[in-house]
């Protein structure tokens, strides 16, 4: 469980045992071949993607940089199941998307991906709680085993003391730190975020990409981060490099 790979922001825990590998789990977390994507009509619609070539290891963080619609967001929108590519293959954990379609994919991406938005999406009549909790009320899970679940993810990420406030009376780290909650409480194999630390000073931006990068470095995981953010570069394992629609390079960590 998620509690016993983050006891907060300073400190591990010992390690979890590996997940179980999923098919494939030996080559990539997500593949993608020839992928585009177009929006509007033929005539005087916009290429969002042209013809993107990734590959995601597991157990890494991945990250993905670039102007201004250069199409980051669009490619891990499509990552998670969320956009359907105009053209193209995409396997993500194994699967072939193409292959799953219509309510399959929906389960799949229910069961396995996890989204970090970068507006935070939170209900604002809900307690802190509830709202990192609301994939395992949508999942139908038990509400009373569902937020006992969720209060050890709560406390992972450092949230203990804040378990029944509303989002009005925390911080942008704060919120930000309960979207990274609901979408590990179901246990994801694959993180998707866009710019988590956009709207974050510093030392908040630090803290998530901590939190980011120790779910990250799991055998049976792997995380796509967007961001325009250099001073995070230094989490990722590599850095992809998008303009127009494009991937120009892929480049190691900077880290020392």
């Amino acid at each position: 469980m998620l509690g016993t790979l983050l006891q907060n922001h300073e400190q591990l825990r010992p390690a979890a045992p590996p997940l179980a590998p999923y098919e494939g789990a030996s080559v990539s977390a997500v593949r993608c071949r020839g992928v585009t994507k177009r929006f509007g009509s033929a005539d005087s619609g916009t290429w969002a993607l042209r013809g993107v070539d990734l590959d995601v290891p597991p157990g890494q963080m991945t990250l993905l940089v670039g102007p201004s619609g250069c199409g980051k967001t669009t490619l891990i929108s499509i990552v998670a199941g969320l956009l359907d590519p105009t053209a193209g293959d995409v396997w993500v954990l194994g699967k072939e998307f193409r292959q799953l379609g219509g309510r399959r994919l929906v389960q799949f991406r229910g069961d396995n991906i996890g989204f970090v938005f970068q507006q935070y999406n939170l209900l604002p009549a809900l307690t802190a709680l509830e709202n990192a909790a609301v994939p395992l009320f949508i999942a139908g899970r038990p509400r009373r085993e569902a937020l006992a679940k969720t209060a050890d993810v709560m406390k992972a990420v450092g949230l203990g003391d804040k378990l029944h406030s509303l989002p009005s009376q925390l911080s942008g780290g704060q919120q930000q730190r309960v979207t990274i909650a609901r979408a590990l409480v179901h246990e994801p194999r694959l993180l998707v975020c866009d710019e988590p630390t956009a709207a974050l000073d510093a030392d908040s931006g630090r803290t998530v990409m901590e939190l980011l990068r120790r779910v990250a470095v799991q055998p049976g995981r792997a995380v796509i981060v967007v961001t325009h953010d250099s001073r995070v570069f230094s989490f990722g394992d590599a850095i992809v490099h998008m303009n127009d629609g494009r991937i120009d390079r892929v480049d190691g960590s900077p880290r020392v």
